[in-house]
């Protein structure tokens, strides 16, 4: 019986969980004696590798100093300096900085800032649009934000309305939509739909329901959570399309995959709506470690490394090679939609009738092809057998449905890739010669 309750695990049909005992650069060590690339960043969170020593230090130097401290009515130097540098990072365009715990946590503070900005100027909007098949984290605010599909199914009658804009033709829905003036605010994902499949789109349309934002008075909140801090192949998504939100919501990479955290910038016209001599009209949020000390100095250092480092370098070289390999996977006739964003490289393998979830259409060789990934595939019964079969030649992939994305740690080398790339070969054919002998 399993004591841990792990997060996006059916126990019933599980593997054993494997132990790790450490970890360093690309690595993961198990308590087996297994080195295991870590091709997805550990969920996102791993920008400059495992226990960078940089870190390390940092977060060894503040646990002697200070842990923890209520941060209400408190601070301290690492939170003050997080600050700092944050609003310079992204061009100064915000003031202020709430701390939480995640990047679901951020979500939900940026939602209740707009929503108390809209209340506390004297016109209570109370609409939010979203995209669908967005993902926006398991708390019930980030669940309502999220599309609708099978993460929230369960919870679907206790989430408030939100209403999505269908991910074709966004732009021209969201005009007719903020037109009738009761819109509060448009939370997205910069470029790229990350656990709804990887799904991108350009940076013209960003820019496009940014300004439609303007136009109609309308709050941008920006959920960078995954794609902030370098995973696009700029800092920030949202640089692409020479755009800025009013509210954005970092988490992960944030303090360099060591420590959870959640921060939300926001502008001054959001910070003064609840800088009143009513104490009612304080922002009520808060959690027990807001601006937890560890975790401050872990961000604080992460970004120093941006600073003393060439990590654009090594981003760019990732991107590079990752461009280069979408040519050698469009071969392949068993997937289809590849495509690459800085860092991240996607494809799908294109399901069987059996295998199929979600929308389909079908093709000239007789097997149904998704649209554009949707939530709904997540259950797709591929996906397991390739995480096993990834795990079985010591590469950390975990695909969402029957999307297969390589997200890695910037120090990752171009051998490294390619030996991913093998083995995501190799897992293909494997799969392709396994649906052969069940059709025999």
């Amino acid at each position: 019986m399993d004591k841990i309750w792990h997060p996006f695990t059916q126990h019933a049909l599980s593997n054993p969980e494997i132990e790790i005992e450490r970890a360093d650069g690309a690595y993961l060590y198990a308590k087996d004696g297994r080195k295991i690339l870590d091709g997805i960043s550990s969920w996102w969170v791993n920008t400059h590798g495992h226990c960078h020593p940089g870190i390390v230090k940092a977060v060894q130097a503040q646990a002697g100093k200070l842990e923890q401290v209520i941060f209400a009515g408190f601070t301290h130097a690492p939170a003050e300096e997080l600050a700092e540098k944050l609003l310079r990072v992204t061009g100064n365009h915000f003031q202020h900085v709430f701390y939480s715990d995640s990047g679901s946590t951020a979500v939900e503070v940026a939602l209740k800032m707009a929503i108390g900005y809209w209340r506390h100027t004297g016109n209570p909007r109370k609409n939010v649009v979203a995209i669908e098949g967005g993902y926006h984290g398991d708390t019930f605010g980030g669940m309502s934000a999220g599309g609708r599909g099978v993460f929230s199914d369960v919870y679907k009658d206790f989430l408030f309305d939100v209403m999505h804009l269908s991910f074709d033709g966004m732009e021209q829905s969201f005009e007719k939509i903020a037109a009738r003036g009761d819109v509060a605010a448009l939370i997205l994902e910069p470029l790229v739909l990350a656990a709804g499949g990887m799904k991108f789109y350009s940076a013209e349309t960003l820019k496009k329901l940014s300004e439609i934002c303007k136009r109609h008075d309308i709050l941008l909140i920006a959920d960078e959570v995954m794609t902030g801090f370098g995973r696009t192949g700029t800092m920030f998504a949202c640089e692409q399309a020479n755009i800025w939100p009013d509210i954005i919501c970092l988490s992960k990479g944030l303090t360099g995959g060591f420590l959870p955290m959640g921060a939300t910038l926001c502008t001054g016209k959001i910070y003064d709506a609840f800088y009143q001599k009513d104490r009612s009209k304080m922002f009520f949020h808060s959690s027990s470690y807001t601006g937890n000390a560890l975790a401050c100095a872990a961000a604080v250092a992460s970004l120093k490394i941006w600073e003393s480092e060439p990590v654009m370098v090594g981003i760019a070289s990732i991107s590079a090679v990752q461009r280069g390999a979408m040519q050698r996977f469009s071969k392949r006739p068993d997937v289809e939609n590849v495509r690459s964003l800085g860092t991240i490289l996607a494809l799908d393998v294109i399901a069987t009738p059996a295998e199929s979830r979600g929308k389909q259409s079908s093709s000239k060789d007789g097997l149904l092809r998704r649209d554009a990934p949707r939530n709904d595939g997540y259950l797709a019964p591929v996906a397991p057998k390739l995480y096993d079969f990834f795990l079985l030649h010591n590469v950390l992939l975990r695909p969402l449905g029957n999307t297969v994305y390589i997200l890695p740690p910037y120090c990752i080398t171009e051998e490294e890739l390619e030996n991913v790339y093998d083995i995501i070969d190799l897992a293909l054919d494997h799969l392709r010669d396994g649906r052969e002998q069940q059709a025999a």
